[in-house]
């Protein structure tokens, strides 16, 4: 019998039509038991309902950040609590980028969305994984608690390495990145939600985090603690904010209303929700001391608009509402926020309805996201000497001695709120492949990071070691530092040097430097590697080492990019995101909050390497500076600057605008940036960059503490640093121009 496979065929189609017809009947005619559970309903609508549905006591179990599932209702359970700082972190393995300070030294937007991107994916991926399995434990949600866009005004400060570096221009354009590509850009969805803290004037001391009243002017408020929050808010969209732990001219930053209603609210037009830090509710009352009891503290830190506790003092708002220290109707604006941004995460909707649902999970760890880590890393790596032009080496230079206690630690990539990569590379690691049937490479660690921990062998042992190894060696790299289980969040450490996570000197450990003035004795040349998250000052070695190189704590490609940037694969153009003081002694006190004499911005002494500093293989020059001689107050102001590759090879240059208020009859900055452009140049290269200056740029805050832009004088500079000379080093050119502000 002859088979008719057209006719089949046909049939098949008709039938497949069919399905797809009563599919569509079906879904028209479907009904929802709940108007809650519609999803052609608005957000609000349904919110409204399943609020309304919602006991008391439901209403506050889903206030804390481990909040349970309403079974009669199908709400399943949440956890509010996870973290992505520079990848997905706590929840196995993922891909993990350089720490958040080593980010800030990229100055380089575009690059931070697709880092933020490749992270919001991997995030995506687990939670549906995690969800598949019946998982909803902590670091399972995606509800982020990232970025960390405090400023880093003190190198002491523990915790500075989760941020972007001690400026609120470059922090605030970083976050705005890192939210955008976190959130995504579906105009129905979240992706995932980004979270700013710690909300605000919050940067150590750690061991005194939980009692400390931080104290400001209202113009150092507004000059520096709040400009990369609000623009976190306002250009980035973030949708969560977490309130920090310590009080705020006595005000307590998770209970009190100037922050919260009066800025964050009303100002700014912030309608997300709010979560505590963690155990700061508790701290109101038991360490601040600003109420008596924790229905107190729950009360007033609900009504002053924080939403949602990481931490369980909630528990206590039975007791509040018995009390009348709060009302249900001020529970409900809480419980609403919050189911809001679950529904805008399309966690009530059918899968398919979601488009970021559909991510696969094979796109954790993936050969495009690792390759992405070594991108960010070699970005991230800054070049502070070259002594000769002594980089980049030759790849068959004879026999090469790695040495120090950062050289071949993976932990010491990561930095702190991290994932676990699968393939680390330590600096010994990527030195050692890059070099592979090229040269030998030796290695010996030569000391601990500080005298006083743990070591099976003896310091002497170690430096012995070391010294023999050098000895046969045509080079010495030398992976030197600190670790962030020296530095860090809330430590029990007490080793010298540091105190609670935090440090109380600035250079590094004496048993390091020890080692690096033995090693230099034997008339090595030497290439000293930096791994740290906070600036170290290395005046001795500045002054006898003829190469410096700083890579943070670099992620999981660290090693790979370190041995790239020295073995000339790829020429390092990265800049400082912080001051690198000479000394502990230029810094005002560590607890002293006012901003005089703290960052570039304020410092008035000569620092070792001063913000925005990184040197390049290669070599730049700048020309033809345009803007406008006389300027109007509220226009914005276009300023461009040819830059010109005069070197042999390709590079990258950051092109840095700062402003100066030459004749202000208030404190101003003595100068700020307020633009910048990471730009990549072939050999003979011109480019063109185009700054558009804000009006907001030229504003102060007056007597009265508003903000106002006033007629007056301003200096303009642009170039690859800020118009500071670094000690030792010929400054890259600066071009200026004074305008006029009618």
């Amino acid at each position: 019998m002859k088979i008719n496979i057209k006719l089949i065929l046909k049939r098949v189609l008709i039938a497949l039509l069919i399905l797809v017809c009563i599919s569509q009947i079906a879904k028209a005619q479907q009904t929802w038991e709940l108007p809650f559970q519609n999803p052609d309903l608005s957000i609000e609508v349904r919110v409204n309902d399943l609020v309304s549905r919602l006991t008391v006591d439901e209403k506050i179990g889903q206030m804390m950040n481990s909040a349970p599932a309403i079974e009669r209702l199908g709400i399943p359970a949440y956890n509010w609590w996870n973290e992505c700082l520079h990848g997905v972190a706590r929840a196995g393995v993922a891909t993990v980028f350089p720490q958040a300070i080593g980010l800030g030294a990229t100055w380089d937007e575009d690059l931070i969305f697709r880092v933020a991107t490749a992270i919001s994916d991997e995030a995506r991926a687990k939670h549906h994984e995690f969800v598949r399995n019946n998982s909803r434990r902590i670091y399972q949600g995606l509800t982020f608690w990232s970025p960390n866009i405090n400023l880093f005004r003190d190198p002491r400060w523990g915790r500075g390495q989760e941020t972007y570096g001690e400026d609120p221009f470059l922090t605030g354009k970083i976050a705005v990145q890192f939210v955008k590509g976190l959130q995504g850009d579906d105009p129905k969805y979240f992706k995932t939600i980004a979270t700013l803290k710690h909300y605000a004037v919050h940067s150590g001391p750690e061991p005194e985090r939980h009692s400390f009243d931080a104290k400001t002017d209202e113009r150092d408020l507004r000059e520096t603690y709040l400009p990369q929050f609000e623009m976190g808010i306002k250009e980035g969209k973030a949708y969560s904010v977490m309130c920090a732990y310590n009080r705020y001219n006595g005000e307590t930053c998770c209970g009190g209303d100037m922050l919260i209603k009066s800025i964050l609210r009303n100002e700014w037009g912030f309608d997300g929700y709010i979560v505590s830090d963690c155990g700061a509710i508790d701290d109101i009352y038991r360490f601040h001391k600003v109420v008596a009891t924790s229905e107190e503290a729950s009360a007033i830190s609900v009504r002053a608009g924080t939403d949602l506790e990481c931490g369980s003092a909630y528990r206590s708002l039975k007791e509040s509402l018995n009390k009348g220290l709060i009302t249900e109707q001020e529970v409900d604006v809480s419980v609403k926020r919050l189911f809001t941004a679950r529904f805008k995460l399309g966690m009530f909707d059918p899968p398919e309805m979601v488009k970021y649902a559909q991510i696969p999970y094979s796109v954790n760890d993936s050969e495009q996201n690792k390759a992405l880590a070594k991108e960010t890393a070699l970005k991230s790596i800054v070049l502070l000497k070259n002594h000769g032009n002594l980089l980049p080496l030759k790849k068959d230079i004879g026999t090469v001695a790695v040495i120090g206690p950062n050289s071949d630690q993976s932990f010491v990539l990561l930095g702190n709120y991290n994932g676990t990569p699968s393939d680390p590379y330590t600096p010994l690691r990527g030195i050692r492949e890059e070099l592979e049937g090229l040269s030998e490479v030796l290695y010996a660690q030569g000391c601990n990071w500080v005298a006083g921990l743990p070591e099976k062998r003896t310091d002497e042992e170690m430096k012995a070691e070391a010294l023999e190894t050098a000895k046969k060696a045509d080079i010495v790299i030398m992976c030197m530092g600190i670790t962030p289980r020296l530095e860090g969040e809330e430590m029990k450490v007490t080793v010298d040097g540091f105190r609670g996570g935090d440090r109380t000197r600035i250079d590094l450990p004496d048993v390091q430097q020890a080692l690096i003035k033995e090693i230099h004795a034997l008339g090595k040349p030497v290439v000293l590697v930096l791994l740290n998250g906070s600036a170290l000052t290395v005046n001795w070695e500045n002054d006898n080492i003829p190469v410096i190189i700083e890579t943070w704590y670099g992620g999981q490609a660290a090693g790979q990019a370190l041995a790239d940037v020295i073995f000339g694969d790829y020429n390092p153009g990265g800049r400082l995101p912080v001051t690198v003081y000479k000394s502990v002694e230029d810094l005002p006190d560590f607890t002293e909050y006012r901003m005089e004499n703290r960052t570039y911005r304020y410092f008035k002494g000569e620092a070792l390497y001063p913000f925005g500093f990184g040197l390049s293989y290669t070599t730049f020059r700048y020309s033809k500076l345009k803007v406008a001689k006389k300027i109007k107050s509220g226009d914005e102001v276009t300023v461009t600057v040819t830059v010109k590759n005069t070197g042999k090879i390709a590079g990258d240059e950051v092109v840095q605008l700062y402003l100066s208020n030459l004749g202000s009859s208030v404190p101003v900055p003595i100068r700020a940036l307020k633009g910048f452009k990471r730009i990549n140049l072939l050999p003979g290269e011109n480019k063109t960059v185009t700054f558009s200056v804000s009006p907001d740029a030229f504003s102060v805050i007056d007597e009265q503490n508003k903000r106002v832009v006033n007629p007056g004088i301003f200096e303009l500079t642009v170039g690859g640093s800020q118009p500071k000379a670094v000690t030792g080093v010929k400054e890259p050119r600066i071009l200026k121009k004074t305008v006029t502000l009618l």
